[in-house]
């Protein structure tokens, strides 16, 4: 069992970490029609607009509402309402998302009673869905700011159910963590429709971040599940939730709707995969579809064709805890010893991480404990490119920000097939690196016994290797 410690230093280094509004504005970007919106300086919103963009290589929908000094100190109500009527009236979108910063939080602005009042002095948005997550960035991570607006966002559109009786079975709901790719959230849905269950993800990045060009230009999020969806889902005969930070999220749906939850901690790798397409067979009353048994098959094959390349490496990682815990505990299995863990915020799952140690910091805690414990294997964001330079070891990029390579967002490593393929491109890493630093040509090129007795000079015989 691991124990969690957290660095001390003063300031970070080449940060891990990012902060709990870009985590729930992210959230907030799963719902179709949505504007997110940032209570604090433009300056923090920008830069969740440059990461977002740089990441999904796409265009990003996201409000400010532009607090100034003088604004923050005298309070930000008129900021608030002016953001929310020039959003309604000039985007037209569905529902706005309200995250706040550390400037207002400081401040101790009510967003909630501004709310109130704006509804209160504008009869048109009184039913208009206008949601709050107090996200604070000195404290918590990305993951906090995901897990508190999706808490919120069940708390506040979904209904309960007129008969909580009658519920269809067929009906699934899907919280998926911060950690899952737009990848990720498409290949569980065709699992579970592959089961004859009808899915609806809560948020549901697949559908808006995907990549896709929509026939027209809209301001606001481009896909995503509709409000509407959102409110139904107090209808369903299961809630799944994908990751620790998504329990609170489940109960709240639990508590206001009777639907019981089934709470997977990690999706990646054969004993994960095995336990969602068992619970799926069970609710569905279906048997596996063949194509998961041969991708089962395939998964076993790649683990063992990948484990002599990544058995035995020290691995060092860096990410969000139930990234960390996910993609960290598959390498374990392949025979990976993790030497050393970094990650952003506390998580239960923290503790059962196959090391001896988790430290809460930054890519420079990385790096050096990748040093001295003489990691040969490094995976985290694309921040930790230069520290796997400096350390001459494979980089394997996962996670948000990944902006100087393309599909990111398709990356997938959920389900049998996500670990196989992840199995493959981290080996596959691990063998260019290796060939990369060989220096083997043919004119360096050693024969693999050592000394041939008898070799003439200029290689032209070949006689029985002779053994030291």
């Amino acid at each position: 069992m691991a124990i969690v410690t957290h660095s001390r230093k003063s300031a970070a280094v080449n940060p891990l970490k990012m902060s709990q509004p870009i985590g729930a504005a992210l959230a907030f970007m799963g719902l179709r029609g949505c504007m997110p919106l940032l209570h604090g300086s433009q300056g923090c919103t920008s830069f969740g607009l440059v990461l977002f963009v740089r990441h999904f290589k796409e265009a990003i929908p996201m409000q400010t509402t532009a607090m100034s000094e003088v604004a923050t100190v005298l309070g930000g109500f008129e900021n608030v309402e002016q953001a929310v009527l020039n959003i309604v009236n000039r985007t037209k979108p569905e529902i706005i998302g309200i995250a706040s910063t550390g400037v207002t939080e400081t401040k101790g602005d009510d967003v909630e009673g501004f709310i109130r009042l704006i509804r209160q002095r504008h009869p048109e948005l009184k039913d208009f869905p206008l949601v709050y997550v107090s996200t604070p960035d000195f404290t918590g991570a990305f993951q906090d700011g995901w897990e508190k607006a999706v808490t919120n966002l069940v708390r506040e559109l979904v209904r309960k159910p007129e008969n909580a009786a009658r519920k269809d079975m067929k009906a699934v709901n899907v919280l998926p963590g911060s950690h899952l790719t737009p990848g990720d959230i498409e290949e569980l849905r065709t699992i579970i429709e592959d089961f004859g269950l009808e899915p609806t993800f809560l948020p549901d990045i697949g559908q808006s971040l995907d990549g896709h060009i929509p026939d027209d230009f809209t301001p606001t999020t481009i896909g995503g599940v509709g409000v509407e969806e959102v409110a139904a889902m107090g209808n369903a005969g299961w809630t799944i939730a994908v990751g620790a930070q998504m329990r609170a999220a489940a109960e709240a749906m639990q508590e206001k709707t009777g639907v019981p939850y089934r709470l997977f901690e990690k999706l990646c790798g054969l004993e994960a995969g095995d336990e969602l397409i068992a619970f799926l067979t069970e609710i569905s009353g279906r048997p596996a579809p063949t194509k998961y048994r041969r991708q089962r098959g395939q998964l076993i094959d790649a683990m063992l064709d990948g484990h002599f390349h990544i058995g035995g490496r020290k691995l060092a990682i860096g990410a969000e805890p139930d990234m960390l815990y996910d993609i960290g505990s598959l390498l374990h299995d392949m025979g990976a010893q993790i030497e050393a863990a970094v990650t952003t915020t506390q998580s239960p799952v923290l503790e059962k991480l196959e090391t001896q140690e988790v430290v809460i910091g930054d890519l420079e805690d990385l790096e050096t404990l990748a040093k001295e414990r003489a990691c040969d294997l490094l995976v985290t964001h694309a921040h930790g490119r230069q520290a796997a330079e400096r350390l001459k070891i494979p980089f394997h990029r996962m996670g948000i920000p990944t902006f100087d390579r393309i599909g990111a967002a398709h990356e997938v490593s959920v389900g049998y097939r996500g670990a196989r393929d992840l199995i493959f491109k981290i080996a596959n890493l691990i063998i260019a690196h290796r060939e990369a630093n060989a220096h083997v040509t043919p004119d360096t090129w050693r024969y693999p016994w050592g000394e041939l007795a008898g070799a003439e000079e200029n290689g032209a015989a070949i006689a029985t290797p002779v053994t030291h």
